[in-house]
């Protein structure tokens, strides 16, 4: 199923990528890691334009489960993230006392949805959410392109 997903997403190059990114990043659980690899190795796309793009997609996506959180309802929160109620105390807990600078940690697979959800469900400033969402994201994004071609090149 994922190669599926990956081989359809990256078919469309640039706009597969941000549109794979976007939805990795707020509705479907999904490896923007892996489309973001098949751009930068396989299909060759610009490494640092691959950066920009996936980092769009991901961080809007992530917007849009701040958004989704902001509106404080909880059925709403349930049917467009997938986060229950289980999972926004475990992210509530996680970021007691630290407020917005919990956007860096939006990264983090499994987590990071309910972080951001949770993050707009306590009303936490969005800028800053913002700002420390896309220096998490960008941050994995580099490493994972570095890793990616750094092995391609050992190949």
């Amino acid at each position: 199923m994922l190669d599926s997903l990956v081989a359809f997403f990256a078919h469309w190059g640039y706009w597969g990528l941000f549109a794979g990114s976007f939805l990795a990043g707020s509705l479907i659980p999904f490896s923007s890691e892996a489309l973001l690899i098949a751009c930068v190795g396989p299909l060759h796309l610009d490494a640092v334009n691959c950066l920009f793009v996936a980092l769009a997609g991901n961080v809007s996506g992530g917007m849009t489960c701040y958004w989704v959180g902001r509106q404080g309802k909880i059925e709403w929160i349930e049917r467009f993230t997938r986060v229950n109620q289980e999972k926004l105390d475990r992210a509530l807990r996680f970021m007691k006392n630290r407020g917005a600078w919990m956007g860096f940690f939006a990264f983090i697979p499994m987590l990071g949805t309910a972080i951001t959800v949770a993050l707009g469900y306590v009303r936490s400033n969005p800028v800053i959410v913002f700002l420390t969402m896309t220096l998490g994201k960008f941050l994995r994004y580099a490493f994972i392109i570095w890793g990616s071609l750094k092995l391609i090149s050992l190949i």
